[in-house]
Parts: structure tokens; sequence; C-alpha cells
């Protein structure tokens, strides 16, 4: 059986994306949580996480003798080896199209993910606004979230990014969970896919454990001291 290592599921966006893929796909898997004590390197995490990849980050896929890590290496090596599945959208062009937004996820939205970060538990609507006011960068990054989203759902007819369910979905499911967190306004068609989008069984899992986590992790709340 292959395992997925992840960290909290409260807080942890990169972990969710291949976990959230796999459940929704059904691909079968076990879960091996590696609880964030902390990211410092002697931390119990990192040494845990450390003995599989070096770069001791989650999430980590072993399957067999062969370690993956990276969210989007694991999620390239699941749609090579579930071809079956069709985890990338069904023509060329829109595998290109979702690649290339998958790819924008990874390396950009600096803003978003600073100062918003994962907090499926908590809500925090008034730092939300704070933060846009202050942040110039982030309505930059929601802006483009919504010129993205609405582009494809107008294009592909929704209910999702390509019409049916991707990898592209999977990767920007964390994104919905912090527009409703931090309240960050957008248009009704966004909100009505974040919606479609936390239905679906794969991520609705997700959501529902990380809500019954109960795990405070101060270094992980900026905006808060407690619950």
């Amino acid at each position: 059986m292959r395992k997925l290592y992840i960290g909290n599921k409260n807080y942890s966006s990169w972990s969710m994306r291949p976990w959230v893929l796999m459940k929704q796909a059904g691909i079968p898997f076990e879960e091996v949580m590696v609880r964030f004590d902390s990211f410092e390197a002697k931390s119990q995490f990192k040494n845990t996480i450390g003995a599989l990849n070096p770069v001791a980050k989650v999430p980590v896929l072993v399957d067999g003798d062969l370690v993956v890590w990276d969210t989007l290496a694991i999620a390239e090596y699941l749609a090579e080896t579930f071809p079956e599945k069709q985890l990338w959208p069904r023509a060329v062009a829109d595998r290109a199209r979702a690649r290339s937004i998958c790819a924008e996820m990874h390396s950009g939205f600096g803003s978003l993910r600073s100062l918003c970060g994962m907090n499926i538990e908590a809500s925090l609507a008034d730092v939300g606004a704070r933060l846009l006011k202050d942040n110039p960068g982030l309505q930059g990054d929601v802006d483009r979230i919504v010129q993205m989203w609405t582009g494809l759902l107008d294009a592909h007819g929704g209910p999702l990014l390509f019409g049916e369910f991707s990898i592209a979905d999977a990767y920007f499911a964390p994104v919905g969970t912090r527009i409703k967190t931090y309240g960050l306004p957008v248009p009704a068609a966004v909100s009505a896919y974040i919606e479609r989008v936390q239905a679906l069984p794969g991520i609705k899992a997700w959501i529902d454990d990380a809500l019954a986590e109960k795990d405070f992790l101060q270094f992980e709340e900026p905006y808060r001291t407690g619950r």
C-alpha cells in the first residue's frame, strides 16, 4: 500500500493537494500524519520527514521503494501511474493550460500564501479586510484568482475548472479555504465554485478532518493566541 505523509490538516495546504486528489479519484493510500511540532532542524517533524526526503517537507508519497516529494511531482506521478483516472484534462490544450496554472500556484501568489496561511477552522474576516487594505499585493493575487477561475469556468461551462474534476481543482482547493477563512471578497460565481469543490467527497473529507483536529499551534497562528 502506498503511503502519503502529510502535516496537520488544518494548516498544511501542500499536504491537502495530493490527499484530496487521491481521495476524490479513488486511489487507495495509507495516510501518515506527522504533526507540526516545529520547523526547527532538530524537531521531531523535521527528523521524521527528513529521513524520507532531503528537503524535509510534506507531502511525501512512498510507493514501494520509490519516494516522491513535492506536490506537483506527486500529481504527475499519479497521473502517469493511473492514466485511467484522467487526473489531467482530456484535451491536449487543456492539459497544457492546467499544468500552467498549477505551476503558477507553485511559484506565485506570494502575498496570499504568506499573509493568509491556511487555517480551515478559523474565521478571520476582520483580519482579511485589514490585510487587503494594507497589502496591495494580496488584492492583486485575489484578482488573478478571480480572473483565472472565471475564465476557465466560462470556457468549460463548469462545474469545475476544466469541466470534470482534475489536478487543477485539487491544486486550488486550499485557496478556496483561504478565501473563506479570511472573508476575501470574490464574485458570486467564484464563491459558488468554491462551494462546489468543497462539497466533493474527497475535499469534504479533508475539511471535516481538519475541523475535528483541535490541535492549536501557536507558530501557525499569527492572528490568534488561542481558540
